[in-house]
């Protein structure tokens, strides 16, 4: 505890005052019609190349983890095989399921996308700069709760999901729906109350204010806890491998887009790179600095590569490093089982996110209002913690009741509801048809080893066996 806690010693003191009197909040005074227009128009081409940069940096990536030279013949590297994928699903053939509900089928890819798209209208790419002689920070917009408008925009984004299993009229598809539904409630929570950390040592839910804030502390150190329950939590916020359940393709088909192809597909596919995207933005901005340099970068020339556009460099080399922190998990790890899954999220990541808050509260008001010494006060929690874990030895483990010897019985196959192979030891009692068999057997004259009923010893009696007795 008091190993993670170090940095606070050193890096709140000096950062906090500045978040608190400064705060670092963006000002778009300045800024008229053509300029908000501009930064969105700019966001939603960032977001459209970056997607069909990513899809192909995954299979790069991924064919390179497993041996493979991934695509390499259109264009120089295979650079324009993603333009020839999205080709492919413009120009595809458009299948309407007959029995879906037409209005809601067609809607719930655009909310997908549309709720996407919306992230990024709050996230800050670097400081004021000057764009054709009108200074305006690059960002399209800020307030006082943009963490939250970000959270809310991917609540309501699953709402495409569920709808669009949901109006397909088809199993699979729904049961996707209901899985993506479950895992928004399990991960969302999670990620929601590992950034409510950022929000007490920051002093602000805006994003540019939360930049403000690191400018001589990254969040990340600090608060490595919370960073490590985000970075797992927005990796099943974005339904990727290992929590990819509501589409899950080698078990469900392909999950809600199972009965979607063609552009209606396509919306969501991109809905979940940019999706991908977002989160990464996010943690970008609440742990690492935002568009701040790294550091020793940050302390050349009194800060010179965080003005102008350099941060803009900053920023998009962040994000790629989520993005390439998605792949690298998808190359290495498995799915996971769905009670797995579920027992992860609810009795693991949810605990342990309230658990660092407090710690995190009570550490930050003991600063403000008790004149009390950081290092005597890590030293108490630390104790505390120690304690708490010599307890948890102390407890008796509940051990499991012995199973009953079920050698002797038995053994149904179809108990639990479905068939299963007998386990070593086990035998499988006879077929109904062997049983039949067995039963008629006696009464048929087919098949017998003696002499025939009513036949004589001399001359119908079988020379083997299995010889048919003469009948007539």
């Amino acid at each position: 505890m008091s190993a993670v806690l170090s940095p606070v010693l050193t890096g709140l003191p000096a950062a906090l005052p500045a978040a608190a009197v400064d705060g670092g909040a963006a000002d778009f005074s300045q800024d008229v019609f053509w300029v908000w227009l501009l930064k969105a128009v700019g966001i939603l081409v960032f977001l459209l190349l970056s997607v069909l940069i990513a899809i192909w940096f995954e299979r790069r990536v991924v064919g390179r983890m497993q041996l493979r030279p991934g695509p390499n013949v259109h264009g120089p590297f295979g650079l324009f095989q993603s333009l020839a994928d999205a080709m492919k699903l413009l120009l595809k053939e458009d299948m309407t399921v007959k029995a879906a509900d037409k209005v809601v089928y067609i809607v719930a890819p655009f909310i997908a996308v549309f709720c996407s798209l919306l992230t990024y209208a709050v996230i800050p790419f670097g400081p004021e700069v000057s764009i054709f002689g009108v200074v305006t920070p690059l960002q399209l917009t800020d307030f006082p709760v943009a963490v939250l408008y970000i959270l809310a925009c991917a609540s309501v984004g699953v709402y495409g999901i569920v709808l669009g299993g949901w109006s397909s009229n088809s199993t699979y598809p729904l049961l996707g729906a209901v899985r993506s539904t479950a895992q928004v409630i399990s991960y969302e929570l999670a990620m929601g109350l590992s950034l409510v950390s950022v929000f007490i040592l920051a002093g602000s839910m805006s994003t540019s204010e939360i930049v403000g804030s690191q400018t001589t502390l990254w969040w990340l150190i600090p608060l490595a806890p919370a960073f490590v329950i985000y970075v797992i939590s927005m990796v099943g916020e974005t339904n990727r491998l290992p929590f990819d359940l509501p589409e899950a393709e080698g078990e469900l088909v392909g999950g809600y887009t199972t009965e979607y192809s063609s552009m209606k597909f396509a919306w969501f596919f991109l809905a979940e790179y940019i999706n991908m995207l977002n989160v990464s933005a996010v943690a970008t901005t609440l742990f690492f600095g935002g568009w701040r340099a790294p550091w020793p970068l940050s302390a050349i020339n009194d800060g010179m590569f965080n003005t102008g556009w350099w941060p803009l460099l900053w920023f998009v080399a962040k994000v790629w490093l989520f993005m390439f922190l998605f792949v690298w998990i998808r190359g290495t790890l498995l799915r996971f089982r769905y009670d797995q899954f579920m027992k992860f999220g609810w009795k693991v990541l949810i605990p342990a996110a309230l658990v660092w808050l407090v710690c995190v509260a009570v550490v930050q008001g003991v600063r403000q209002f008790a004149e009390v010494e950081l290092d005597t006060l890590m030293f108490v929690l630390a104790g505390v913690i120690v304690a708490i874990v010599l307890v948890s030895f102390l407890i008796p483990e509940k051990k499991p009741e012995p199973e009953p010897d079920r050698s002797d019985e038995p053994f149904d196959a179809f108990a639990g509801g479905f068939p299963v192979p007998p386990l070593p030891g086990q035998t499988l009692p006879p077929s109904p048809r062997a049983l039949r068999r067995q039963a008629q057997a006696p009464a048929s004259p087919a098949l017998v080893g003696g002499p025939a009923a009513g036949a004589s010893d001399e001359g119908d009696a079988p020379e083997s066996p299995t010889q048919e007795v003469p009948r007539g």
